[in-house]
């Protein structure tokens, strides 16, 4: 039987969830993915996802690929399985597409980029829209401050005092690196229905576990003028946690987008 690569786009709200990654006894993205497509094919499914989100993180484009044959996908119009996968899983996932790739196609591994976006609301007065994803600083921000300190942080660098702690040492227990490359970091203000708010961009090859997070808590620092802008690039210099700022709470922070090279997704609806 000829493999197939079945890849589905999806967003999902973090806030019910114990991350993506499943989790016994415990209500996760993949466990509730993984239930909907053992239904729908009879066997079990094991997903590959294109990063791993922490407790209460949202995504809107995130990807996971699960290996399937012909025969599986044989006879099953594509919108009849987009909407019966719609229909097996619960509101606060949406599958907003879904692709065919080659055999052997992983949306980990195949992935060139990821991009990440946090959301923080500024004031006294709580926020009403944006409550669900982002943080609610009852202070003010100055974001071009916070957008020249970011730029210390675009490029390949290793990212170690913007990992937990355990991670990194797990990671370089096993030889491998805490080095990522990071294409864009930008700070700057933006309405979103009806509500002004300090947006963080950023897109790189990779994160390591909490990067996102303990990056974004390090430039509030130095928005709220507690630090220099010297201190972030001072930071990510010495190569220890315990020089960079505190985590961001995870709900601000939405999984953005996944690249991949042009024509290995093709669109099945």
């Amino acid at each position: 039987m000829e493999e197939r690569t079945l890849v589905l786009k999806v967003g999902y709200r973090g806030a019910d969830f114990s991350g993506y990654a499943a989790q016994e006894g415990e209500r996760t993205v993949a466990g509730e993915l993984e239930r909907a497509l053992t239904t729908l094919f009879r066997r079990p499914c094991e997903l590959t996802c294109a990063g791993r989100t922490d407790a209460g993180v949202s995504a809107i484009s995130q990807y996971v690929s699960i290996p399937v044959t012909t025969d599986e996908l044989e006879g099953r119009e594509p919108r009849r399985l987009w909407r019966s996968l719609m229909a097996l899983t619960p509101e606060d996932i949406s599958i907003k597409g879904l692709y065919s790739a080659p055999e052997g196609f992983s949306a980990r591994f195949d992935a060139q980029g990821r991009s990440y976006r946090y959301r923080i609301a500024c004031g006294n007065a709580q926020p009403v829209l944006a409550w669900d994803h982002a943080w609610w600083l009852r202070s003010t921000l100055d974001a071009k401050v916070m957008d020249e300190a970011a730029r210390a942080l675009v490029g390949e660098h290793d990212f170690r005092s913007f990992c937990k702690v355990s991670s990194a040492e797990r990671l370089l227990a096993d030889g491998r690196s805490t080095s990522r490359l990071l294409r864009h970091v930008r700070v700057h203000e933006e309405c979103e229905a009806g509500e002004d708010l300090v947006m963080i961009d950023v897109e790189g090859n990779a994160f390591l576990h909490n990067m996102v997070r303990i990056m974004v808590g390090t430039l509030v620092e130095v928005g709220r003028g507690n630090r220099p802008v010297e201190w972030v690039a001072q930071a990510l210099d010495a190569r220890d946690r315990r020089a960079a700022g505190p985590t961001a709470p995870a709900k601000g922070l939405v999984f953005a987008n996944v690249s991949y090279p042009e024509g290995l997704l093709l669109p099945l609806c």
